[in-house]
């Protein structure tokens, strides 16, 4: 499957269409991440919100990362869907939880991150990227 992808949260009050491939799938395993999902890492893909349409509001809630970077988590009012993250070091783009995507995906991550973070029985898949803290953002495009 490629893009367009469609997404959705639990009871379907926050449904989205993203136009575009995603920049990066990443899994994350922060120690705030792991708190958001139970344990393991959150799987997300990095899509422009020029490409995004978004129906429904999404509830936000923020902090600051060990980066440094102040980091919002976005999720359904309704059902408690986690949906999205965003970052002040990414503008004009958000990160998308995997598990919002409807139907079957193809998406798979190319990077696992905050690996010193990560429990001793994390599994990372073999052959992806990984990276102690986080990388740098990418140049901006011109």
């Amino acid at each position: 499957m490629s893009a367009p992808y469609e997404g959705s949260c639990n009871c379907g009050a926050i449904t989205a269409t993203f136009a575009s491939e995603p920049m990066a799938v990443r899994q994350c395993w922060c120690r705030k991440c792991q708190k958001a999902s139970a344990g393991g890492p959150t799987t997300n893909a990095l899509f422009a919100t020029d490409t995004m349409d978004l129906r429904g509001a999404v509830k936000w809630s923020g902090y600051e990362a060990d980066s440094g970077n102040t980091v919002e988590q976005g999720f359904c009012p309704e059902c408690g869907t986690p949906i999205f993250g965003r970052n002040s070091a990414r503008q004009g783009s958000w990160m998308v939880r995997l598990g919002f995507l409807d139907g079957d995906h193809d998406l798979f991550p190319d990077m696992a991150i905050w690996l010193d973070q990560a429990p001793a029985w994390a599994r990372v898949p073999e052959g992806i990227e990984t990276c102690a803290t986080q990388p740098a953002p990418s140049p901006a495009k011109s």
